[in-house]
Order: C-alpha cells, then sequence, then structure tokens
C-alpha cells in the first residue's frame, strides 16, 4: 500500500474513532493540528510521512478519557499501522511522538527527542491556544462540569502529570496553569512565530473576562 493510500485509510479509521469524543478533542481537533504539522514540516523539514500519520493518530486514545492511561492510545496506533503493513520503524517512531506529545503539566521530560516530534506536539499546542483554544478550554470544562471561575480556587503549579491530571479546577485557571506557558514551550521557529499573536489574543480575552467579571466592562 503506498503512502498516499495509508493517509486515506488513516484518515477514515480516525474520524470514526474519535466520532464519540466530544468537540475539544474530536475529528476537527485532529484535522486542524494535521493541517498545522504540514505547514510546520514545510518550513522545519522532517520526515513529512511520519509527521501525518502521528498528527492524525495523536488522540485516537488520549489519556485523560481512559483513566489517564497513556499506553492505550500508542498501542491501538501501533496495531492499525501495523495492519497496514506500515515501516516498523516508522510505526515505532510514531508510537513513540503519541506516547510524549501531551503536556502532563509542563514538568515531565519526553522520553523520545526527534524532529517529527517537536512538529507535531508544536502543531498540537498551537490549537490548544488562540480563539480556538479558548472555545476548545470552555468546551471541555463544561463537558466535565468544571465552574467557568471561582476567585477562591487559585492558580497551581503542578508537581506530576498524576496531579495536573487529577485536577478538576475552574476553567479559567487552565489558562494560567497551561495555556499561558505554550508559547514558551514551543520546539520550533516557525510554530513559536505562529503562536505569538495567539497568545497575544488569549492575554486581551482574559483582561476582558476579568472586566466583566468585577462589572467594568
Amino acid at each position: 500500500m503506498n503512502q498516499n493510500k495509508i493517509i486515506e485509510e488513516t484518515i477514515l479509521f480516525v474520524e470514526k474513532k474519535l466520532s464519540q469524543y466530544d468537540s475539544s478533542h474530536d475529528f476537527w481537533h485532529t484535522c486542524r493540528v494535521w493541517n498545522n504539522a504540514k505547514k510546520i514540516a514545510a518550513k522545519e523539514g522532517g520526515d513529512v510521512f511520519v509527521i501525518e500519520l502521528a498528527s492524525l493518530l495523536h488522540d485516537i486514545a488520549d489519556a485523560k478519557y481512559h483513566n489517564g492511561d497513556e499506553n492505550i492510545g500508542p498501542k491501538m496506533a501501533s496495531d492499525f499501522l501495523a495492519g497496514l503493513n506500515v515501516d516498523p520503524m516508522d510505526n515505532y517512531h510514531i508510537s513513540n511522538i503519541i506516547y510524549n506529545i501531551s503536556f502532563k503539566g509542563g514538568t515531565e521530560k519526553e522520553e523520545w527527542e526527534s524532529l517529527e516530534l517537536d512538529v507535531v506536539q508544536d502543531a498540537d499546542r498551537l490549537d490548544a491556544i488562540g480563539a480556538i483554544g479558548i472555545a476548545r478550554t470552555f468546551n471541555y470544562g463544561g463537558f466535565n462540569n468544571r465552574p467557568i471561575y471561582d476567585p477562591e480556587i487559585k492558580p497551581k503549579k503542578y508537581k506530576n502529570k498524576k496531579e495536573y491530571r487529577n485536577s478538576d479546577s475552574p476553567t479559567i485557571n487552565h489558562f494560567y496553569e497551561k495555556l499561558l506557558l505554550l508559547k514558551d514551550l514551543m520546539n520550533t521557529a516557525t510554530a513559536k512565530e505562529m503562536a505569538e499573536e495567539r497568545h497575544l489574543f488569549m492575554e486581551v480575552y482574559l483582561e476582558r473576562f476579568f472586566d466583566e467579571w468585577e462589572g467594568r466592562g
């Protein structure tokens, strides 16, 4: 099976698998990450085939929806790719990208390093910030019945990924616990440039949010 056909089969597989997820992590999120990754790779290089497959499969079984189990997604992706006879080294690389892509509270070092991981991770993080990032954050907060904001609950700096993933803090806190940190965590020059305007938009949004919360707006 040629690479184009493998990509086509992967799109169909992912669209079906992600149909059960809320819109913060649905198929359209994956499409945006895929497009971001191709845009970054066009300037930064890397194995585009690996980057495209990892982008498409990166949320196939997100740990947040599987009791924090980080192994389900990489295994599901690996089994699927093996069924398409994808080169075992590419399969191994893609599985490692999926395992290492997530934020994990910003305190954990990735166990795998590659340009392809950098590109896909940046592509995913770009979709977590800016206008769409704001929409996704409130969607996920509502899906989990979290309050929008509680002045009595302050943002935290998490010690490890377990503490981060077990948090049920208000949605606004998530901006300070993750989203506003992502601009400085981008790996590639292309993503750093793309992140600037999105980061600024979030800052403007938060300023307006607190103005209205306090009755100043």
